[in-house]
This record gives structure tokens, C-alpha cells and sequence, in this order.
């Protein structure tokens, strides 16, 4: 029965995999040239480029709080999906049109789509292994490779579209990333059909399909405002703070002792998280513009020789992950069967030693330099480091969510994730500006000693959340509770459709 059930579950999780996979093609392929595009094509210093990044990436994983929540209540969790990947495909057809003036709408459509979008498939995920604690983690490392599948395809190729016929092309690459996507999940929802939330089993609403569009034009006009203006945005981090601690406080006053448990848990790993991913976005930030600088990126590979895009290195993150997703999936799956596997906190814990260990890395490769210039191995050590801290940390969050919060509300609480993802986004674009180059400063034995001071003091920052990391771990064991134990807080409204 067990091996049926299994079995049945496959079709549902690869139309799953795949609209995630086409997704992340277009959002990473996006990201690897979108900052050199400010800095080279439109001028912009880095400051600008980073914080105007950065603001787009808090305000892409911030509305997740809200599409959580229209996928669970409103639309349902599989036409919130559908409903998100459209108008992420409309954002990148604006990115592909050959007009500046368009930057700030075309980011702003893709962060508004992505956040309706984002929490929904993951939610799915839960619900297709509803019940099963031993798969879920391996269910969601596989998941997060579908992430990286996708980012590695688009990391590679938009860089180097952007250099061989232009930068508004490569972006049209991936709108066309979002449209196979689109196609493909229409094709195979129907493996979908036991899963979802429960308006995914009421009939379609034109009403609510349209005031939802409504919310979602209003949510562009707000972005727009919010990604131009450095200030707001600054604001507007320091609100959504505020609001993730009434979301989670809220959520605890409405529950009871065994409740709490889980909530706390969800909370100490979710703070944890947001530390992970201030260093995750010098990916696309101060690394990015290390590399363009400070990395020697002609490589000679059995005589050929090869320019590596500076906007291409960010593709060994998915490369990294994509060889060692599979490896954890099986070892944690080894580990269940055998003595038990490891606890989500001890995890969490171990992923901080090796960023801290990946950012040193980085640090030191400076001490090797040739005028300025660091060999391209620095960067593939550095980033294998981080790729394992990032599946050993950002790889088990949405695990985290599904292990801890029951399924009622499980799309908000993960959109409420998302939400501290995209606050720690913009803090790590911030604190890529320590290493902001001056527009007068050209030569790379200048520009050096910026990005490896960085690198290291990153590198103790990473050492310091791992020794809290490891403190917690018994408190965190002492909070666990099993999928079974967790319920729903008293007077907070949710549906459910039962696995079929």
C-alpha cells in the first residue's frame, strides 16, 4: 500500500519540480545580469545598483505573505500558482523590451507575480506528502533542486546572451522560461487534481479572479514606488519586520502549550534563516562585482580557452547543489532507516560551519592575487562551501514550515518564511555596499582589499550563528513535536481537502 501511495504521489511532484524549475529559470537568469546591467549599461554606481536589487528581492519574497494567504483562503494554492507564473512571464516580457525607463514596472511585476506565486507550489508539496515525516525532507531537498536545475540552465546561458546580442534578449529568454512553464503545468494539472486548498475544489470565481488583479495592479503601483526610492524602501523593511513579529505573535497567542512548541521552533529557525541569507545575496551582489573586478575569468581547459561572464559564476551555486541534493536526499533517507537521522536544528547548525568556512575562502584568496586578481578555483571552493551550507539551511526551511505548522495555515505561515527571506535579502544587498567600489577606483589591486574585508568579516559573522546555532540545538529538541501533534490555533479561520 505504502509503495502505491509512493508511487502515485511521482506525477503530482514532477509537474511540481517542473513549473518550480521554469520559474527559478527565469528569476536567476534575471538576477545574474540585472545588477551588471545597472552598473555597465545604465550607469549607476554600485550603492545604487545593490540597494535598488536589494529592495526588489525584499519585495519579491515579501508579498509570498500575502499569496500564501490567497492560495489558501481565496483562489486556491494551484490557480494562485498558475495565476503568479502569468504575470511573472508579462514582468520579464517588460524587462525584454528595449526601454530604461521600464526598469522599476518590469521589477516591480515580477516581484508582485513571484510573491503570489512562490509559497503555492511549495505548499503543494506538503499536502502531496501529507502525513508521510520520513519523505518530506528528501521530498523538499529534491524540490529545492528543481531551484537550482533551473538557475544553473539560466545563470549559465543569460550571461552569456547578455554579452553575445544583448541584455534586453536575455531577459526575453527567460520570459520564455515562464511561458514552457505555463504550458507545461497546464498539461499536467490534472496530476494535481486531489491536492490543493479548499477553493481549489470549489468552482471558478471570476469575482475573486478579478479582485485579486485588482490587489495585484495595486501591489505593482506600490512596488514601483517602493523599489525607485531608497528611503520608503528602508521603511518599508523596518514595517514588514514589524509585521513578521505580529504575524508570529499573533500565531502564538492563539495557541496553546503544545501548540507554542512548534510555533517557537518555527520562529528560532526562521531567525537563523534570515542570517543565512544575508550572506546568500552577496551571490548576486558584492560577489558578482568581485568576480567582474577581482577574478581572473579566462580559464584554459585542455587548451581551450574560455571568458567566463562575470554574471555566469553565480551559476556554480546551482551547479554545487545540483551534485550534492541527491547525496543528501539519500543520506538522509539512510539515516532514517538506521540509527535516526538528524535533528532540523543540528542541521541548521552544521550549514553555518561551512558558510563560515565558505566566506573565508573568499577572504583568503586574496592573499593569492596577481595584480589584483584571484585564480577562478578560489571562487569554485568558495562557492561548493556555500552551497552545502545554503541545502543544509535554506534547503530544509520549507521542511521546517511542513514538519512544524499545521496544514491549515501552512501556506500563510510559509508566505510569513518568505516574508523574513526577503527582509534579510535587502540587509545582505545593504551590507554588500561595504564593499561598494567609487566610480573613480578602476584598478583591481584597489578594488581587492574592499571584497575580501567584507569576505572576512562575513566569515565570523557565519561562526558566531553557528556557535548560537549549536547552543540551541538541545532547546530546539526539547520544542520538537511531531506532524501528528501539531493542530490548529483556536479562532484562526483555514480549509483543508484531505489527500484522496
Amino acid at each position: 500500500m505504502t509503495q502505491t501511495k509512493t508511487a502515485s504521489r511521482t506525477p503530482g511532484f514532477v509537474t511540481l519540480f517542473l513549473i518550480e524549475m521554469w520559474e527559478r529559470f527565469g528569476y536567476y537568469g534575471m538576477t545574474a545580469v540585472v545588477v551588471l546591467f545597472m552598473v555597465q549599461n545604465l550607469g549607476y554606481g554600485d550603492d545604487r545598483a545593490n540597494l535598488t536589487f536589494g529592495a526588489f528581492t525584499a519585495m519579491a519574497y515579501a508579498v509570498p505573505a500575502i499569496g500564501g494567504w490567497i492560495g489558501d483562503q481565496v483562489l486556491g494554492s494551484r490557480r494562485t500558482t498558475l495565476f503568479g507564473a502569468i504575470i511573472l512571464a508579462i514582468g520579464y516580457g517588460l524587462l525584454a523590451l528595449p526601454y530604461p525607463g521600464l526598469l522599476f514596472l518590469a521589477l516591480s511585476v515580477v516581484a508582485v507575480g513571484g510573491g503570489i506565486f512562490k509559497a503555492n507550489p511549495a505548499n503543494l508539496i506538503s499536502k502531496l506528502y501529507e502525513g508521510d515525516t520520513a519523505k518530506i525532507d528528501s521530498a523538499f531537498t529534491l524540490y529545492y533542486m528543481a531551484v537550482n536545475v533551473g538557475a544553473m540552465i539560466s545563470q549559465i546561458a543569460t550571461p552569456l546572451i547578455a554579452i553575445w546580442v544583448g541584455w534586453h534578449v536575455a531577459f526575453a529568454v527567460c520570459a520564455g522560461g515562464l511561458v514552457i512553464g505555463i504550458v507545461n503545468f497546464l498539461i499536467m494539472r490534472r496530476h494535481l487534481a486531489h491536492v490543493g486548498s479548499g477553493p481549489d475544489f470549489e468552482p471558478f470565481s471570476a469575482k475573486k479572479t478579478l479582485l485579486v488583479l485588482a490587489g495585484a495592479l495595486a501591489g505593482i503601483a506600490l512596488v514601483v514606488m517602493i523599489v525607485q526610492n531608497m528611503t520608503i524602501a528602508r521603511a518599508v523593511v523596518w514595517l514588514a519586520f514589524a509585521a513578521l513579529i505580529g504575524i508570529f505573535t499573533l500565531l502564538i497567542w492563539k495557541s496553546n502549550a503544545r501548540e507554542r512548541k512548534g510555533l517557537w521552533a518555527v520562529i528560532i529557525l526562521t531567525a537563523e534563516t534570515m542570517l543565512f541569507f544575508i550572506f546568500y545575496q552577496q551571490m548576486m551582489t558584492s560577489l558578482t562585482l568581485f568576480a567582474l573586478r577581482n577574478v581572473d575569468l579566462h580559464l584554459n581547459v585542455f587548451g581551450l580557452h574560455y571568458a567566463v561572464p562575470a554574471g555566469q559564476v553565480q551559476a556554480l551555486d546551482p551547479i554545487w547543489i545540483f551534485i550534492l541534493s541527491p547525496i543528501l536526499a539519500w543520506l538522509y533517507n539512510s539515516l532514517s532507516r538506521g540509527r535516526g537521522d538528524l535533528h532540523i536544528a543540528s542541521k541548521f547548525a552544521i550549514g553555518f560551519v561551512i558558510l563560515s568556512l565558505g566566506f573565508f575562502t573568499y577572504g583568503i584568496s586574496g592573499l593569492f592575487a596577481v595584480q589584483g586578481k584571484v585564480a577562478f578555483g578560489w571562487m569554485i571552493g568558495g562557492y561548493g562551501l556555500q552551497a552545502l551550507g545554503e541545502l543544509l539551511i535554506s534547503g530544509l526551511g520549507l521542511a521546517m514550515v511542513s514538519r512544524y505548522v499545521g496544514p491549515r495555515l501552512r501556506g500563510f505561515v510559509m508566505g510569513s518564511w518568505f516574508l523574513a527571506t526577503g527582509i534579510s535579502q535587502y540587509l545582505g544587498s545593504f551590507v554588500a555596499t561595504y564593499a561598494a567600489v567609487p566610480r573613480s577606483v578602476t584598478n583591481p589591486v584597489e578594488t581587492l582589499p574592499l571584497y575580501t574585508h567584507l569576505f572576512y568579516g562575513l566569515g565570523f559573522v557565519a561562526i558566531i550563528g553557528a556557535v548560537i546555532a549549536i547552543a540551541i540545538v538541545p532547546l530546539m529538541k526539547r520544542l520538537s513535536v511531531t506532524e501528528e501533534e501539531v493542530v490548529i490555533p483556536a479562532g484562526i479561520p483555514g480549509t483543508i481537502r484531505e489527500e484522496e
